[in-house]
Parts: structure tokens; sequence; C-alpha cells
């Protein structure tokens, strides 16, 4: 429905350009004539009016006839002129022939009413000269018309096109996402899962940070963009259902500048980098890591960075599940603006975000 809302309001304003456009010809052309009578010493104004107007009255017709009937019959050729114009050409002679009787025949009339008669050349010269005339008329508005209607459906699939790439982003956010929280939510239930047996007392409490975790994951899960704040508050509740199970192997530490709280940043970007962080260096080693997150603004870009000591890249490192959703959901909202980069040092491996400065989604 929107599709065909779009087509037909393409298709309005390309007929109410069509039709200024025409009129403004009309007088021209009714002009020209008036000033061309008298100029060749003419003294009577209605026969120029008469003969112009009866000719602009019948291509009035036409395009009507074009705009009404042959746009129904033939739009579908707009992408091969040849045929678009073949199919309007086709009908010429009985064009010719409607025009040399009712404009001729209106003529003759009025000038009888006005009991003066109206003289042309003979009929052998005449329809040649008119068919002529009739034809490269025909055809420069023929040029004109085909030139507005490919215009007008260019502007409406462009829109259409516009609308199904939106479509298909969002889509593709959705499957990304769906295919990020079930593997979070998995591996922190399986977390619980091993203290249920050792401390019942922090299962619970894990359980309940769980229950908050989910509970403001799913608020925010329908916003393309959420302030920054909010995607730090989800990654705190993460951050704590980790400690409890790490508590005497690993520090957290936030660096973030306030001034950035309010940038539009992607629901859940930052978890899987922060979940690398602790299967990679806390899960696998034994010595205490330490764990920063930071925000900072730098001229229109948001850094986000996860960096922790204690691990390092493999040679034959490949991107997870974790990351490669977090890149592709950014290559998607934000193109090649956004960056993703994921580099070691001698203290350890930094994951760093960079994306524009946008506002939060409504």
């Amino acid at each position: 429905m929107d599709d065909l809302l779009t087509v037909t309001g393409a298709k309005r304003y390309s007929d109410r350009v069509l039709y200024a456009l025409w009129a403004v010809f009309s007088v021209i052309m009714i002009v020209v004539a008036v000033h061309d009578y008298y100029r060749g010493g003419g003294a009577s104004l209605w026969k120029p009016l008469l003969w112009e107007g009866s000719s602009m009255s019948f291509a009035t017709l036409l395009l009507a006839l074009q705009r009404t009937i042959g746009r129904r019959s033939y739009d579908r050729w707009l992408g091969e002129p040849s045929k678009w114009f073949g199919h309007h050409l086709k009908w010429f002679p009985l064009y010719l022939l409607a025009f040399l009787v009712l404009v001729y025949g209106t003529r003759n009339g009025v000038y009888r009413l006005l009991g003066e008669t109206y003289n042309h050349d003979a009929w052998l010269v005449l329809i040649p000269y008119e068919a002529v005339k009739l034809l490269l008329f025909f055809g420069l508005w023929l040029g004109v018309i085909f030139g507005f209607d490919s215009f007008a459906r260019w502007h409406a699939q462009q829109r259409h096109l516009l609308e199904l790439q939106r479509a298909l982003a969002e889509s593709r956010i959705a499957t990304l996402s769906s295919q990020l929280r079930p593997h979070f939510f998995f591996n922190s239930l399986n977390t619980i899962s091993a203290l249920m047996h050792m401390d019942v007392e922090r299962a619970d409490r894990l359980l309940a940070c769980l229950g908050e975790l989910l509970r403001a994951s799913l608020q925010s899960g329908g916003q393309e963009l959420i302030p920054l704040g909010e995607e730090l508050r989800l990654l705190e509740l993460y951050a704590q259902i980790m400690l409890e199970r790490f508590a005497d192997r690993v520090t957290v530490q936030w660096r973030v500048d306030d001034a950035v709280l309010r940038i539009g940043v992607p629901a859940m970007l930052m978890q899987p980098l922060l979940e690398n962080a602790f299967k990679h260096a806390v899960e696998r080693g034994r010595e205490k890591v330490r764990i920063e997150i930071a925000a900072v603004r730098k001229n229109d870009e948001l850094v986000l960075s996860v960096r922790n000591t204690g691990s390092s890249l493999p040679p034959d490192w490949r991107e997870g599940v974790g990351l490669r959703n977090c890149r592709e959901r950014l290559q998607v909202i934000y193109g090649a603006a956004a960056l993703t980069r994921l580099s070691e040092s001698a203290a350890g491996v930094e994951a760093v975000v960079t994306l524009p400065c946008r506002e939060p989604s409504a």
C-alpha cells in the first residue's frame, strides 16, 4: 500500500508540472499567432484565436487521452523507449484524421456562423503539411512526456529501494541481535549453574542480577540506538555476574567521560567485547587479570574500548561470533563510518570500536 502511494504521489506531482508547462506553452502559441496576424495586417482578433485555439484544444485533448488511457496502457514500456514511442505513434494516422475533421470542421463552422468563408490550401497540399507539422509537434511532446514519466518512475523506484534497504537493514540487525543474546544468556546461566553447588547465596544474587539484566535488555531491544549510559548500565550488570564468579582473579576499572553518556550506541554492543575478555583472559588463566572499560569522545567520534591483561592473540586466531556480530551490526547501521579493531601488546589485548556520534533512537 505504501509503495502504491509513493508511485501515485510521484505521478501526481509529474502531472501538475506537465500541465503547468502545457498551459504556459499554449498561451505562448496563441500570443505568437495573434502577434503574427496583426503584423500581417489582420484586423479581426477572433480569427487567430480560432485558428490557434482550435489546434491547441485538439492537442489538449490528445494530452488528456495520453495521461489517462495511454498511461494505463503503455507505462509498462517506460523501460523500453522504442516500444513506448512505437505504441503511441501507431495511432498517429487516426490522430491526423481526427485533427483534420475536428479542427477544420470547427473553423469552417465558426466562419459560416459569422457569415464568412474559411479559405485554406487545397487538400492535397494541406494534408501533407498538417501531417508533418502534427508529427513534429506530437513527437516533441511525446519526448517531454516520456522524460517526465521516466523521472517520476525513477523517483518512485528510488524511494521504494530505500525503503527496502531500510527494512533489510532492520531485519539484519534483528537477526544479529537474536544470535547475540541467546549466546550471552546461555553463558551466564552456565556461570550460575556452576555456583549453585558451591555458594547458594552468591548464585541467588547472580540470578537476581541476571533477571535485572534480562529486563533492561528487553526494554532496549526494540531500539536501534540507546544512550551510552544505558548501554554501560547493562554492561555493568554483566560484569557483576562475572565478578561474583571470579572475584579473586579479576578487577574491572571504568574510565568513562560523563559527557558521552547521552550519545547513542547499538544496544548490547560492548557486551561481547567484555565477554571475550573474561573468556580468554580470566577463565583460561590463573594470574590476576585487570580489565579496563573506556569511553571517550574524539571530535565527532565515540571511541569505546575493552582492554585486558593476561591474554594474547594466538597465531591461528579467528574472529568469533560475538565480535563478528558486533562488526556486522556496526556496518549495517553506520556503514564505513564505524570501525572495529582488535590488537595486542605486551600488556594484553584491546578491542576498540569507533563510531560516529549520534542521538539515541526515539
